[in-house]
């Protein structure tokens, strides 16, 4: 078994990728960020990381970037495009197996059922699974579900701050283990250091399984004020989203935002939600200490911006 001390980052200058750096440096890890740019890091407290270049659309890039490296830890980007998701899955898949990488720890971003589910960017995310799992390359894939983290982006913390108003494209009686970024980062540096676990897939979540009003009365203790949470069809998240980001309501059928919603129709559709951890059960595979809604938004501001 390779003894998995260096680590390349695919991800590493966003959201997603900046804690666990943050978290593998913490553990003893050498980690290096691959990226497209290899400015990519600079102004981020990270900026003195090694940097290689690392682009998903090209295998031979993705070979060298992972040369010399001992395991592989990622995200990717959504792709709503099934077909080019899977061709990231089957180009880092081969670079992995080529470069003699020791082990893959994929961070999925999101719930990921063990069938299709006829959602593009969903299967997407299954194909990329199927091909770190035939590479041959020993993996743990991470599958977090709705990150608390969600909370703060700019489609939601104005509500908050503004309004006082938590709006989410949650069903009032849809359940969620919310986690922090913190604490999936966490998990996919203890799946890497884990040399036991060669073919796991975990899903992963906080410790508390909230609905929306019991968000919000988390929210209302740390804010110091009351905090209420609002139902969004997903529908009029999609609306939303396309308002912010192009100014206009109008959400094109089957575009990127109407493939978005396409997530919380199907979680508000389900008898049984989806996005409900067994957490003992993660714990005995990645042990951390899972982070309470309560404490993470303790740390934010929710008086600014």
């Amino acid at each position: 078994m390779t003894v998995i001390d260096k680590v390349i980052v695919l991800g590493a200058s966003g959201d997603q990728g900046l804690p666990l750096l943050d978290s593998l440096l913490a553990a003893g890890f050498k980690p290096t960020a691959g990226v497209r740019r290899t400015d990519a890091m600079q102004g981020s407290r990270h900026a003195e990381l090694p940097v290689v270049h690392a682009d998903i659309d090209d295998e031979e890039s993705l070979v060298r970037a992972f040369d010399g490296q001992d395991g592989l830890a990622m995200h990717l980007p959504f792709e709503f495009d099934r077909a080019r998701a899977a061709g990231f899955g089957a180009r880092i898949a081969s670079a992995a197996r080529r470069a003699g990488l020791g082990k893959i720890v994929f961070n999925t971003s999101c719930f990921v059922a063990d069938h299709d589910l006829g959602l593009s960017a969903h299967d997407g995310r299954r194909d990329i699974e199927n091909a770190i799992a035939a590479s041959g390359v020993p993996y743990v894939i991470v599958r977090p579900v709705v990150f608390m983290d969600n909370m703060i982006r700019i489609w939601s913390k104005p509500s908050i701050v503004n309004n006082s108003v938590f709006a989410y494209p949650a069903a009032p009686s849809l359940k969620i283990n919310w986690i922090c970024l913190e604490d999936v980062a966490a998990y996919v540096t203890t799946g890497l250091g884990r040399d036991d676990l060669t073919a796991e897939k975990v899903l992963v979540g906080g410790p508390e399984t909230l609905l929306g009003d019991e968000v919000a009365e988390r929210l209302s203790q740390a804010a110091g004020r009351t905090i209420r949470f609002q139902s969004l069809t997903p529908d009029e998240f999609a609306s939303k989203m396309s308002l912010l980001v192009t100014g206009s309501p109008d959400v094109e059928p089957h575009g990127m935002y109407d493939r978005m919603a396409q997530f919380y129709r199907w979680y508000n559709a389900q008898p049984v939600s989806p996005l409900v951890v067994d957490v003992a059960s993660a714990l005995t595979k990645l042990p951390i200490t899972p982070t309470p809604l309560a404490a993470w938004a303790r740390r934010q501001d929710w008086n600014r911006i």
